[in-house]
């Protein structure tokens, strides 16, 4: 080979490592000037900020900044900007399905398909970042997480469950079918009983690469022959799964209604108790000792009780549902009143992907401020996913993710229901 082959096939190489860069790699330099930023960390507004972001990251946050030479300026000094927002309890290959019967009639490869248009919805409602806690079809999540972080499909980062691990018979698994029925595996794999089996589909899990484990600590709402308030998993089978997923690095996420469901959990030493329907004073103690996170999804009961009803969702899931709501609502203000540490989860998938932030205006509703409901979605979220020195703040170092609105949320809590500007990666992906 000549010389000069030599050096164009050197140059052909490098060019071709460029285009398997991820896109991140991609990012150019912005400065972008704020009229006000809220800073989560200490719940401040900052007047007439500039923020420069370089490959992907924030770089610098404050007044009078020298603007870098090859940086491309995004004027957003008439709007309030704020880090991307953040789900902690999202099903996005999910969509308000009626009744689990619809796994049943749809392909796995239908499934990640139809979640494309869900992902974009996603974070072009200013959700940058979303744990997705369970699927019935095992691993269609990860699928959709991968696709998001090669550049594939236009959505939020991902930190994915695979699948609900759940008890036989229990508020994860498909039921209401004939006996003689047999599941696909991957409409089984999450069915585990008796410690040493939740051991086992934790290992698997966590070899699969998944972000966390989501275990059934009671029954479910949305689920035939479910009774919400009845726990499933012992506490022995709970503390097994917790103990098998910190060997990974792995935390836990309890589904749980029920109190003694989610007493149990929160021993066993879970990271989160989802929804909290019916949690007591001894909850609420046993969470705040313990440090858990209440993720409590209270919007959602409003699609299920109205649009769920008028499309023919089952007798049995609206019976469940009945009363639940209010009783879900009454305990989270009980919760944020005693200090328990919040999360924002939305069960977004039981009601359309890219209305999320609906919840903000119930949670302020039900005891929080406009601000703490905010930090619920960024600073806490991130702490709870075990991802706060990269996300939850506008903060140099962390991954530019970046949200603007017209007016003030801090005033008017439904302002982030019209999210204006999205950066994710230091990318604008809604402009």
């Amino acid at each position: 080979m000549s010389f000069l082959r030599s050096r164009q096939f050197v140059a052909a190489l490098a060019f071709l490592n460029l285009l398997l860069l991820p896109p991140a790699a991609f990012a150019e330099t912005l400065a972008i000037k704020a009229g006000k930023l809220i800073n989560t960390q200490n719940g401040s507004v900052e007047k007439d900020q500039v923020v420069i972001v370089e490959d992907g990251l924030f770089k610098a946050v404050g007044t009078n900044l020298t603007m870098p030479k090859n940086a491309r300026l995004i004027d957003l000094s008439s709007k309030t900007v704020l880090p991307g927002l953040i789900d902690c309890h999202t099903h996005l290959t999910d969509q308000t399905s009626l009744d689990p019967i619809i796994e049943l009639q749809k392909t796995a490869a239908q499934k990640a398909f139809e979640s494309i248009p869900y992902a974009k919805r996603t974070v072009e409602a200013g959700f940058t970042s979303v744990r997705d806690v369970g699927t019935y079809r095992a691993f269609v999540d990860l699928a959709l997480r991968d696709a998001i972080a090669r550049g594939d499909v236009v959505g939020p980062r991902v930190f994915c469950a695979g699948c609900y691990v759940t008890i036989t018979g229990g508020g994860g698994a498909l039921t209401g079918f004939a006996p003689d029925i047999k599941m696909p595996v991957d409409l089984e794999f999450g069915k585990c009983d008796g410690p040493w089996q939740v051991r086992a589909r934790v290992r698997e899990l966590a070899h699969r690469g998944v972000d966390c484990i989501k275990i059934i600590a009671t029954g479910a709402v949305l689920a035939h022959g479910s009774n919400p308030g009845a726990q499933e998993f012992t506490l022995e089978e709970m503390q097994a799964a917790v103990d098998e997923a910190r060997k990974f690095g792995l935390k836990v996420a309890a589904h749980a209604h029920g109190t003694q469901g989610i007493k149990d959990a929160v021993k066993a030493g879970v990271a989160s108790i989802e929804h909290g329907t019916c949690l007591d004073e001894e909850c609420i103690a046993l969470m705040k000792e313990k440090g858990t996170y209440l993720v409590a999804d209270i919007y959602d009961d409003e699609f299920i009780q109205g649009e769920g009803k008028k499309r023919g969702m089952p007798k049995d899931f609206l019976e469940h549902d009945h009363n639940l709501g209010q009783i879900q609502r009454d305990n989270f203000a009980k919760a944020v009143k005693a200090g328990v540490k919040i999360a924002f989860g939305t069960d977004a998938g039981v009601y359309p992907h890219g209305q999320n932030a609906k919840q903000f205006a119930w949670q302020t509703k039900y005891g929080q401020t406009p601000m703490e409901a905010i930090q619920s979605a960024t600073i806490n979220a991130a702490d709870l996913i075990g991802k706060k020195a990269e996300l939850g703040s506008i903060s140099p170092g962390k991954k530019a993710d970046l949200i603007a609105v017209e007016g003030d949320p801090l005033t008017d809590i439904l302002i982030l229901e019209k999210v204006k500007f999205v950066m994710k990666d230091g990318k604008v992906v809604k402009e």
